[in-house]
């Protein structure tokens, strides 16, 4: 039925739950699991209001790429070592939701996996979550853990 699944990687905790679930479907439909991994681009002003201040601030995209290109590569190699055997991993820089939604429809994903609460939870309380914009925009079926 799913021949291609998206899995939404931020590294938290229900992250890593989305992916033991889109492990196990991937191998019932034996479909391709392609993860992917989006950063938003961190501007001065974020940092300007971070508590914590970076020595080298222009720097920060650098670091943002970094960690999910950690969090794409460290989920695929637990789905290589789980018997996903083709899966693909993908970082991409952009809004989170709209670059997941965008991702799939050019993708031609048949179903996108995430965790219901990710590393934004206090983006969550202002503007709504990830997830549930996610469900709202996307054209194929979106299974929320």
């Amino acid at each position: 039925m799913f021949k291609r699944i998206l899995l939404a990687a931020d590294g938290s905790e229900g992250a890593f739950e989305a992916l033991k679930l889109a492990v196990e479907l991937q191998k019932t439909h034996e479909s391709e699991l392609w993860i992917l991994s989006v950063f938003r681009h961190h501007s001065l002003r974020e940092a300007s209001m971070s508590m914590v201040r970076p020595r080298e601030p222009e720097h920060m995209d650098d670091l943002m790429q970094s960690y999910s290109k950690e969090v794409a590569e460290s989920f695929k190699k637990y789905a290589i070592e789980h018997g996903c055997p083709g899966v693909r991993a993908f970082v991409k820089n952009g809004h989170t939701a709209k670059t997941i939604v965008e991702f799939a429809e050019k993708s031609q994903v048949d179903l996108v996996i995430l965790g219901s609460h990710g590393l934004g939870e206090a983006e969550t309380f202002l503007v709504g979550s990830v997830s549930q914009k996610v469900v709202g925009m996307a054209k194929c079926p979106v299974l929320v853990v």
